[in-house]
């Protein structure tokens, strides 16, 4: 790995170091990249193209996000974390793998508090910034450009040994480090299996995802009705999709499953039928903890009624008949589309 010119020995941490306390910490894939400022291009185009759909928050603070020595001042190095999630293939549930267990972002956290209190133990002065997908790092390109794997043409992250079941972290801080990761190759070739099996064609271009367009968008962050074209996307899913993971060829078989908090809670086993007829109470305690709590109660119904209708399942005539008069003017607009369709 290459010498980072720009270091000290009063500021340089042991890389080997950093890394087997990030292992320690449970943290599989683990990267070392230099903080410096991204290419600005392919986040700035993807929002004026309006690929961002209703992610407001994605609009702000974007010079924050692109340059990590603005968030922490004094930044050095960014540690690229990686968790694997992938669940077995013959598991069946209408929600999408990564949400089947945990939610995914307390399994960071923690671990990456325990990781900041190593650190500590190996400098007591640094400081550091830590975050999910919620915070104000592109926590996949900073995973490419320390190597955990390439940025592929289905806009996930790639790793070549478990590829893109993952979920990711980043943690910013103001050491350096004697070693660095070099950036991963793209490794998609003229592949393309992922941009033809999209159910609503989101890709507006490889590695580019358009959310307007976007099953996983519209079954996870939407919080008004879904376009009706973009309901046939629902067919046989409910929260999110793994559609263009599950034909990737780096996704194969020999992949091992992921870490075991993952593992599938009750919810997950939910028919559309059982979701959609579930009390306000009920979800909360089915959903508590879990990355499904996201979409709210009547998100997780409307979701359902959509499958439903997609699916055209006659024994569902008389639940989805009664949520047409459902208070939630999204249920029930999602009933109505059901019910129609079951006619």
């Amino acid at each position: 790995m290459p010498r980072d010119p720009g270091s000290t020995s009063m500021t340089t941490m042991s890389s080997r170091e950093v890394r087997a306390a990030a292992e320690a910490c449970g943290f599989p894939l683990v990267g070392l990249a230099p903080a410096a400022a991204l290419d600005e291009g392919p986040l700035r185009s993807w929002l004026a193209a309006g690929h961002d759909a209703g992610m407001a928050w994605m609009r702000r603070n974007v010079e924050d996000r692109l340059d990590p020595r603005r968030v922490l001042p004094g930044a050095r190095t960014v540690i690229a974390l990686g968790i694997p999630y992938r669940r077995p293939p013959e598991e069946r549930s209408r929600l999408a793998s990564y949400a089947r267990g945990r939610d995914y972002h307390y399994a960071h956290r923690e671990r990456m508090k325990k990781l900041r209190k190593r650190l500590l133990a190996l400098d007591a002065a640094v400081e550091t910034y830590a975050c999910v997908d919620t915070g104000l790092a592109m926590e996949k390109v900073w995973g490419e450009r320390a190597g955990l794997g390439w940025i592929g043409k289905n806009g996930l992250l790639i790793n070549p040994t478990l590829g893109s079941w993952l979920t990711l972290s980043v943690m910013f801080m103001d050491r350096a480090v004697d070693a660095y990761d070099r950036p991963h190759e793209d490794r998609c070739g003229d592949c393309s299996r992922c941009l033809g099996a999209c159910p609503t064609g989101a890709f507006a271009a490889p590695g580019v995802v358009d959310s307007r367009r976007c099953v996983a968008y519209h079954s996870i962050e939407n919080r008004d009705t879904v376009p009706e074209d973009i309901r046939r996307g629902f067919a046989g899913r409910m929260f999110g999709c793994d559609v263009c993971q599950d034909v990737c060829p780096y996704n194969g078989p020999h992949i091992p499953e992921g870490d075991r908090r993952f593992a599938p809670r009750p919810v997950a086993a939910l028919t559309p039928l059982q979701a959609s007829a579930l009390g306000e109470a009920e979800f909360q305690a089915a959903a508590a903890g879990s990355a499904v709590a996201r979409v709210g109660y009547d998100g997780f119904r409307r979701n359902a009624l959509y499958t439903i209708g997609m699916a055209r399942t006659p024994s569902a005539r008389p639940l989805v008949e009664r949520l047409c008069q459902d208070p939630s003017p999204l249920v029930a607009d999602a009933a109505r589309w059901a019910l129609a369709r079951l006619r």
